[in-house]
């Protein structure tokens, strides 16, 4: 039985996810190469691969009923005793983003609560109390403004350095959704503020193909290549890595790379990728 390691968050985007990474780094936040800045509607949560479509439907419904919301960040708070994390205290549309997270909890989604719902962004984890204090007073007068128009499907993923990092692999607009449809295989694309990305392929609705990967320099890496057994052969793998194409050469890629796979690499190699150095390469 394959498990998939999910949340669902409000990913923060540049701009003000760089001054956010800033404060992170400057208070050591462990997870600072490992997630984006975010609010969190969904912990950490173990889901069967089998409900991954249902939880892409639950993430669009509550996003299609919900609105772009805009929050103020800021100043910075701490939950200790009961927790050594500092963050940034999150205040505005928050009734709507209370409404947003009950919604989203449901189905494979759905999981106890184990503190009572405080919205924030984590900026730093596991300080000591000195730390915290400090943290909590240089930045008294801190505040920041965001609107944020998308909530975040996470899967965490294994990198090949062994750390685990939160990377998206859907999302759905707050209020509606913006996609790209053709012979009724509508495509998605969701870049983080850091180095994920993630598009997918969906046919009324249902995911039939992801693919998903990151940044690394000039290079974009593919993690994941998946079509449906019954969507094969319909050219759908080929679009996705198609608008991979397009998409890193507006952001200034000049190559792909893909680890070796049994289950991808003679598809790759097929569409022009090569060999080099243990791993497949395609030049942009």
């Amino acid at each position: 039985m394959v498990k998939l390691r999910l949340a669902a968050a409000l990913l923060i985007s540049d701009p003000p996810a760089a001054e956010i990474n800033g404060l992170r780094r400057a208070c050591s936040d462990g997870l600072l190469d490992r997630v984006d800045p975010h609010i969190t509607l969904v912990e950490p949560i173990n889901v069967r691969a089998e409900g991954l479509d249902e939880a892409h439907r639950i993430l669009r419904d509550a996003a299609g009923d919900s609105r772009p919301l805009t929050f103020t960040l800021g100043p910075a708070a701490s939950f200790a005793p009961d927790s050594p994390v500092l963050y940034l205290a999150v205040g505005g549309d928050v009734g709507a983003l209370s409404a947003l997270r009950t919604a989203v909890r449901t189905g494979p989604l759905d999981r106890d609560a184990v503190w009572p719902f405080v919205p924030h962004v984590t900026i730093g984890t596991d300080l000591s109390d000195a730390r915290l204090a400090a943290g909590v007073d240089a930045l008294a007068d801190y505040t920041t403004m965001v609107t944020l128009t998308h909530v975040h499907l996470l899967q965490e993923h294994r990198d090949p350095d062994e750390v685990r990092r939160w990377r998206p692999i859907a999302d759905a607009a707050l209020g509606g959704r913006s996609v790209s449809g053709r012979g009724g295989i509508e495509l998605e694309i969701t870049a983080s503020s850091g180095t994920g990305f993630a598009l997918t392929a969906r046919r009324d609705g249902d995911c039939v193909a992801e693919l998903t990967g990151w940044t690394d320099g000039s290079s974009l890496r593919v993690a994941w290549l998946r079509v449906e057994e019954g969507d094969r052969g319909l050219g759908v793998g080929r679009r996705l890595l198609a608008e991979l194409e397009t998409w890193g050469r507006a952001r200034g890629a000049d190559r792909l790379v893909a680890a070796d796979a049994t289950a991808t690499s003679e598809f790759l190699r097929a569409r022009g990728w090569r060999d080099a150095d243990g791993v497949l390469v395609r030049d942009l």
